[in-house]
């Protein structure tokens, strides 16, 4: 009995070190609700950019949430010509930091019910609660909801939201 108790801890221990080893790229192709997010970070060329050190927080919209764009968006964006306005969509959705779940409500509450997320292509996120929920919204007003937190990487942290937010 000790013994398995032992070879269970060490597994335990071994496999959340294999976890922490996973930047937020490995993470997000290792998920299928992601694949057209990681199609985009490979049309855009960040793909050696986000598995740098980072830390980054990155809020990772859904295949479903790409799916809400108007028709032919994604398709558009994904073309070599459009590779400029693509990487400033998906910039849009990092912020510099590992700023987990915690941190977010945090700063919300900080804020009076509102923290301005500064992303990396300059732009700005509002982040807010709305019955218990992360809302994220653009500066056009575009709201997003905060699906999953945390997804905790080896160079910075993924939440997923249900809408893609264009700056």
């Amino acid at each position: 009995m000790k013994q398995t108790t032992l070879l269970f801890a060490f597994l335990m221990s071994t496999l959340f070190s294999f976890a922490q080893t996973k930047d937020v790229v490995d993470i997000a192709i290792g998920s299928k609700d992601h694949a057209t997010l990681v199609a985009a970070v490979k049309a855009a060329d960040l793909v050696s950019t986000l598995k740098g050190d980072g830390p980054f927080t990155i809020f990772a919209p859904t295949n479903a949430a790409f799916d809400k764009l108007p028709d032919g968006t994604v398709a558009r964006l994904l073309k070599p010509e459009s590779k400029q306005a693509l990487t400033g969509v998906l910039t849009y959705h990092v912020v510099a930091g590992n700023i987990d779940a915690a941190a977010v409500i945090k700063a919300i509450k900080d804020g009076k019910g509102k923290a301005v997320l500064t992303t990396l292509n300059g732009g700005t996120i509002t982040a807010s609660l709305k019955a218990d929920k992360v809302i994220l919204t653009n500066s056009k007003g575009l709201e997003s909801v905060v699906l999953v937190t945390d997804l905790k990487g080896s160079n910075g942290v993924i939440h997923v939201i249900d809408a893609v937010l264009l700056p």
